[in-house]
């Protein structure tokens, strides 16, 4: 597996990495050859819940999630950690249990509880003090230095973008590796952003959402080399299903959709059927 801080630290190029909601989109996400990937939050409350990025996942569905996601692949996956579901220790205990089941970082916002997409109205930031001692015992309580904390705050949408940068520099200079102002409005706000805080910056591509979507080269040159898609996969596959099954219940058949379909074998290739057919094969009692 490679290092995911030196894949956040390489500002030769962007890191254009997908979201990932359960073990087979992280499978293909993978084998499409993506060098990491991220545990979404709005995906993971939608497949586990069928319910909105509205506060309603815990630590438990989001560690849960993250055993399945990270056994499932050999890539780094950063989890979207919300706003660590309580108090600085329930952050510590967190970080302590992600690294244990094998994520390579965390995504630690500055939402007050019960927090919400960062595309959606309705926000609310807690003090840059009682967050910053978030981050701290998050950077405590992580045992690998290779472990990456991403640091964002919504205070775009509350207080302003110069507050937002404000509050980046502060959790830069406490210990995070990478900062995220989420939901910049425009282009001129992205490069603002870019030329205000020297670290590793991450933007967040949401299709229909409030930043701007440009394509990863653009977004390098502004000063961003961590580029998340959190949301592509997850709508791609609800207009996938939604087409399928109107099919289905229109027709009764869904023949005249088959070229938009993998077909078995294709399937059965993805989830390594092959190698535990070897697998029984070895373990089958010869007579």
């Amino acid at each position: 597996m490679k290092s995911i801080r030196k894949l956040v630290y390489d500002k030769s190029k962007p890191l254009v990495f997908p979201g990932v909601y359960d073990a087979i989109t992280a499978r293909i996400a993978q084998k499409a050859g993506f060098e990491a990937m991220f545990q979404t939050g709005y995906g993971t409350s939608a497949a586990l819940l069928g319910m909105p990025d509205y506060g309603f996942i815990g630590s438990t569905e989001t560690i849960e999630n993250a055993r399945r996601i990270c056994k499932s692949v050999s890539v780094p996956v950063i989890v979207d950690a919300d706003t660590g579901y309580g108090n600085p220790l329930s952050v510590w205990k967190l970080v302590n249990e992600l690294e244990a089941v094998g994520a390579a970082g965390i995504f630690l916002e500055d939402q007050k509880w019960p927090k919400r997409c960062g595309h959606m109205s309705g926000k609310e930031v807690i003090a840059k003090e009682e967050y910053s001692e978030k981050l701290r015992a998050a950077v405590d309580a992580r045992k690998s230095n290779d472990f990456v904390i991403v640091a964002r705050t919504d205070a775009r949408a509350t207080e302003g973008l110069d507050a937002a940068i404000e509050r980046g520099l502060l959790y830069k200079d406490i210990g995070a590796d990478a900062i995220f102002i989420e939901a910049p409005r425009s282009v001129d706000e992205m490069r603002k952003i870019g030329k205000s805080i020297k670290a590793p910056l991450v933007a967040n591509m949401i299709e229909g959402g409030a930043t701007p979507v440009l394509s990863s080269s653009e977004i390098h040159k502004m000063g961003f080399n961590l580029i998340l898609y959190p949301l592509s996969v997850l709508y791609a596959n609800t207009f996938a299903t939604m087409q399928i099954l109107k099919e289905l219940r229109k027709s009764g058949t869904t023949k005249k959709l088959k070229d938009n379909l993998v077909n078995f074998d294709q399937f059965n290739e993805i989830v390594e059927l092959s190698k535990f057919k070897k697998m029984e094969d070895k373990y089958e009692t010869k007579s």
